[in-house]
């Protein structure tokens, strides 16, 4: 998949959220790399170890430190800039079979976005094998 195939795929999957997320996602922005930089490895944690054995992401939400919201904490994050990166090469190199590519592209927009409604890692372990946690026809 070229780069400008995976753009579109990123932004069809955008255009296919629940439209009311839209005005909640007014200050974010969405960007789409081929790898993550060594910046934003390190700023998610990443030791030198790990970078040097070739350990990537498939999405970070930036900033990466937000509230939960069953922390009770109040912050205003209205004026904040908000990014969300997507990576291509890695989601390609773990998921090679174009459908499932997809569905865990659209899995990773999901699961970065929440951290921008301020939920956790642990929080969305429930969505790790759920590829559209909005749909109507779930229990």
């Amino acid at each position: 998949m070229t780069l400008k195939e995976f753009e579109k795929t990123v932004r069809d999957v955008m255009e296919s959220l629940p439209s009311e997320f839209y005005p909640l996602m007014e200050n974010v922005t969405v960007e789409v790399a081929e790898e993550p930089d060594r910046e934003l490895l390190e700023r998610a944690g990443f030791t030198e170890e790990e970078i040097q054995e070739g350990d990537s992401l498939l999405g970070l939400f930036d900033p990466m430190e937000l509230p939960s919201p069953w922390s009770g904490e109040a912050i205003d994050t209205q004026d904040m800039p908000h990014t969300l990166w997507i990576f291509k090469n890695p989601h390609e190199e773990e998921f090679p079979d174009p459908k499932r590519l997809r569905i865990e592209i659209r899995k990773t927009v999901i699961h970065e976005l929440a951290h921008h409604f301020g939920f956790t890692e642990r929080d969305l372990q429930k969505f790790d094998d759920n590829p559209n946690p909005f749909s109507k026809e779930q229990d």
